[in-house]
């Protein structure tokens, strides 16, 4: 059975840092793209970051320069590193495992962060 599992949120103030990561449990990590998502109540899920299971990243214009998005096959784990947050930057972040071949997705429960001053 496959679970995600994030943590690494809070509050910061604008310009601070904050890591995420994401624990997943079960089988498939090695073969699968992860990526980190967003929403704020009452808008869609957005992405923010995603990488392949061979470290091709991609991001969402409005992080580009500011977030990371890396992967440990080691530890089964996905993090994003976020600096110079902003406000806007403010949501429920959630780990997500794509699996391709199946066109399925598994999710975390979300963590919270948010930037406020």
């Amino acid at each position: 059975q496959v679970q995600l599992v994030e943590s690494g949120g809070g509050s910061v103030q604008p310009g601070g840092s904050l890591r995420l990561s994401c624990v997943v449990s079960g089988r498939g990590f090695m073969y699968n793209a992860m990526g980190w998502y967003r929403q704020v109540p009452g808008n869609q899920r957005e992405s923010v970051a995603t990488i392949t299971r061979g470290g091709i990243t991609n991001y969402a214009d409005s992080v580009k320069g500011r977030f990371t998005i890396s992967r440990d096959s080691a530890k089964n784990t996905v993090y994003l590193q976020m600096n110079s947050l902003k406000p806007e930057d403010t949501a429920v972040y959630y780990c997500n495992m794509h699996l391709a071949w199946a066109d399925k997705d598994y999710w975390g429960q979300g963590t919270q962060v948010t930037v406020s001053s």
